[in-house]
């Protein structure tokens, strides 16, 4: 149960990251809430900041003032005024805590410090050993044994001191946000354009496609060969599959409840014929129950044939693409291995975007389209499991697994 809850977890982690937090595009009452909380932040850091400073002000002030009138009594040589103010400026320090000790280190007095009612002893030593660490001691060596005055600093010296760095944490984490804002926005009108130009591809299939179904049932009416016919049907059906695919990219994509493992063994058998004949498809063991998945049976099939091909073109034509499951609880695994010329390690977080490829004439679209319909229209993972050069690479998808 852990583990899942990290696995999911980390998915969500993972699918934030890549997203650039297009949720908040995608909702405006986040946008409305950030740009709010930003004002509160700042309006409450201009209050904090005036609050402590016109304390310390204050502060300030009564201490000068009291100087003022100790310097006073001084001059006029009242030595009973003098004893008074004296002890009113010892008695001014309300803030700063106070420990004072003799030369043996046992504690005289203190002041400023709350302590609690249960191990006092205790607590006034650690406080003891927390200002040793930090300023050095007053020596107060007029008395008969010197004395040693430990102090730290007052609680709005400290709010002071924590307070920038606070002031720091909010606005990076605001930075963020509008960075994220601003590389979410520029995903978005790249996904705008991405599905704008797959609907219009779809579309523009559509006449052709038209066109060829008219032909071919000319051509059928003329008596001409029935296999001519056929493969011209075949290759009718896949322009179809193909719109269909384009169509779905952008819109809301119906799920079906199936089993992957026939809608694997279809993706094969279209694909055996049409690659290299020096490459082998090695389907995975049959499981002893069905891998039932909601999923939609053209893009699964997309993704298994834009991984063949590539996986094709690595080994040049020639070798092994064997398939395998790992089926766990609630997740099924689909390891695709191929013995081709494998991945510079160097290469391997840059794979899935868009524009990426080792081809001379590829586009570099089919492992980030890949990436596109197992993450958001099913929900799950693909990334490359292991790849060694020279030896070969393994995919890995993860699905959720409905119960049998």
């Amino acid at each position: 149960m852990k583990h899942s809850l990290y696995q999911r977890a980390r998915r969500l982690l993972e699918s934030w990251l890549r997203g650039g937090g297009l949720w908040i595009n995608r909702h405006s009452y986040i946008r409305i809430a950030l740009i709010i909380s930003s004002v509160l932040f700042s309006v409450l850091s201009l209050f904090v900041s005036d609050r402590l400073v016109a304390k310390i002000a204050l502060e300030e002030h009564e201490k000068l003032e009291m100087w003022t009138n100790a310097v006073r009594a001084t001059n006029s040589y009242d030595q009973d005024m003098t004893m008074t103010y004296l002890y009113r400026i010892l008695e001014a320090n309300t803030a700063i805590p106070i420990i004072v000790t003799d030369q043996d280190g046992v504690i005289i007095s203190y002041n400023n410090i709350d302590l609690p009612e249960e191990g006092a002893e205790r607590y006034l030593q650690r406080e003891l050993a927390r200002m040793r660490g930090g300023y050095p001691p007053i020596v107060i060596s007029e008395t008969a044994s010197p004395q040693y005055v430990y102090y730290s600093d007052s609680n709005g010296l400290r709010y002071l001191t924590i307070f920038p760095y606070i002031q720091l944490g909010g606005f990076v984490l605001f930075l963020l946000v509008a960075l994220v804002a601003i590389i979410s926005l520029k995903r978005s009108d790249q996904n705008r354009l991405w599905e704008g130009l797959s609907r219009e591809t779809a579309h523009q299939l559509g006449t052709p496609i038209s066109s060829l179904m008219a032909w071919k049932e000319y051509l059928e009416s003329m008596g001409t060969e029935p296999m001519v016919t056929e493969e011209m049907g075949k290759d009718i059906e896949r322009l179809g599959i193909i719109a269909d695919r384009f169509q779905k990219i952008g819109s809301a994509t119906k799920l079906q409840t199936l089993d992957l493992h026939e809608v694997l063994l279809r993706a094969l058998h279209y694909m055996q014929p049409r690659i290299s004949r020096q490459v082998e498809l090695v389907p995975p063991k049959a499981p002893e129950e069905p891998i039932l998945v909601s999923l939609s049976e053209p893009l699964i099939a997309w993704v298994f044939e834009n991984l063949i091909k590539n996986a094709v073109d690595a080994m040049q034509g020639k070798g092994t693409i064997s398939f395998a499951y790992q089926l766990g609880s609630d997740r099924v695994f689909v390891d695709i291995t191929d013995t081709g010329k494998g991945i510079p390690k160097g290469e391997l977080r840059r794979i899935f975007r868009p524009g990426v490829t080792t081809r001379q004439r590829g586009w570099g679209l089919g492992l980030s389209l890949a990436l596109r319909i197992i993450e958001e229209y099913h929900k799950g993972r693909i990334y490359v499991l292991r790849s060694t050069p020279g030896v070969g690479t393994t995919f890995r998808i993860e699905l959720d697994r409905l119960p049998s």
